[in-house]
């Protein structure tokens, strides 16, 4: 509490721009998002009034009863047909805010419980995206200090993890960043801007540090280490060497998802292949890289086309167009970029890869909870109907079954707020 002292306020965002602002506009968006499967109860409920009519009107016509063709009418419970579907998912939908899932629609819980591909991307998100220049190799008579006084200012408008290493590299050894004249992010693959008149490119593109041919930078790609190269007006002046730290949480998420069925876990990555296997090759799974964003979404395309359901992970804004293309897209809400966590269909507001099993776990069990839903109302007014128009059910203890389905579904439906 700051109760003598002047306190100063900085305003990073405002309304609907705010976190809570974005929640409370993709808790609508959720709302919007409708499953499939509530789509067909949806529909079907439309026809179950003009099917109860033909029942009652076939039961007064063969058996004269007007009390059994009023059973008829008290018992059928299309109400119950509607709830069973949009509860259970707002059920989970909820339950999963509470433990730091957004998730954007029950449409998106359907598709999760079918899901047999998972796709990662690797800075922020296999890595805890906080990478750090560790070496620093001079090309061309440049000097160290030069290289990074270059690299710094040309990233100093990037949101890329890489381009915040590179700018704390600058800030630790006190070089002050000049502001560009021009800046261009080239999504994928680094950056461009001009710099005091000279046209400065920073690039992780392997066919651009191919060029150099250094054995030293060989040897730093070997101990699985990111590289940027910086070019001066076309001509390399210095090689970046970065290095990102995994998360610890990620190998025990990765086994928990092979143990509830996806077999097809993928690394796609921007970076080297080095690199990507020495993330990759720890946690058994494969890797692409050397991809661009355009890459990503053909790997995405590639397994739909083979009928399989994609599920993407990522953080970036090279990740957002695959993660839209994806049959689900998953942010990491927390390191994750405002691009990709628009484009992602569920958002993590947790630093927590566990979250990524108890996604698939939640979804699993709100598409059983659903289909018993609708079984159990089925078959509840089957029973009911017939009954009823066999005039083995009276109208006044039909008029206290009609609401029994409800409240049935209610308590089925409220399991899933208890998530385990």
């Amino acid at each position: 509490m700051n109760r003598f002292g002047a306190l100063r306020i900085r305003t990073t965002r405002v309304g609907g721009d705010s976190t809570f602002g974005r929640v409370i506009r993709l808790v609508e968006e959720a709302e919007a998002n409708r499953a499939e499967v509530q789509r067909v109860a949806d529909r079907f409920s439309a026809y179950y009034l003009p099917i109860i009519a033909v029942i009652a009107a076939l039961t007064y016509l063969f058996r004269r009863d007007p009390l059994a063709t009023a059973a008829v009418l008290v018992v059928a419970c299309s109400c119950s047909v509607a709830l069973a579907t949009p509860i259970a998912l707002l059920a989970s939908i909820g339950a999963g805010a509470k433990r730091g899932l957004l998730i954007k629609g029950g449409k998106h819980l359907e598709v999760l419980a079918r899901a047999d591909v998972l796709l990662v991307d690797k800075t922020g998100t296999l890595t805890l995206g906080r990478p750090l220049i560790t070496d620093i190799l001079p090309l061309n008579g440049a000097s160290k200090e030069e290289v990074l006084l270059l690299a710094a200012s040309a990233e100093r408008y990037s949101e890329h993890p890489l381009a915040g290493a590179v700018r704390a590299a600058a800030l630790e050894r006190g070089i002050v960043a000049r502001d560009p004249a021009e800046f261009e992010a080239l999504p994928g693959s680094g950056v461009r801007a001009r710099i005091d008149g000279q046209l400065v490119v920073v690039s992780s593109r392997r066919g651009v540090l191919q060029t150099v041919g250094s054995d030293e930078a060989a040897e730093l790609e070997a101990q699985g280490k990111t590289l940027s190269i910086v070019l001066r007006d076309g001509v390399p002046v210095g090689i970046l060497a970065a290095g990102d730290t995994p998360r610890a949480d990620v190998p025990a998420a990765i086994d928990e998802i092979r143990r509830l069925g996806i077999r097809e876990i993928e690394l796609l990555t921007g970076d080297n292949a080095r690199t990507a296997e020495a993330v990759a090759a720890p946690l058994g799974i494969r890797y692409r890289a050397g991809l661009l964003p355009e890459d990503k979404i053909a790997v995405v395309k590639e397994y739909q086309a083979a009928g399989r359901i994609v599920v993407m992970v990522g953080d970036g804004i090279n990740d957002a167009p695959a993660l839209a293309q994806a049959d689900v897209g998953i942010a990491m809400g927390v390191a994750g970029s405002d691009a990709a966590i628009e484009a992602a269909h569920v958002a993590l507001l947790r630093d927590d890869w566990m979250l990524v099993p108890q996604l698939l776990r939640i979804a699993r069990r709100t598409m059983r909870i659903v289909k018993t839903n609708l079984a159990f109302t089925a078959v509840y007014n089957l029973v009911g109907l017939s009954l009823a128009a066999f005039g083995l059910l009276p109208p006044i203890l039909a008029a206290g079954a009609q609401s029994l389905p409800d409240l049935g579904i209610l308590a089925n439906s409220s399991r899933l707020l208890r998530q385990r």
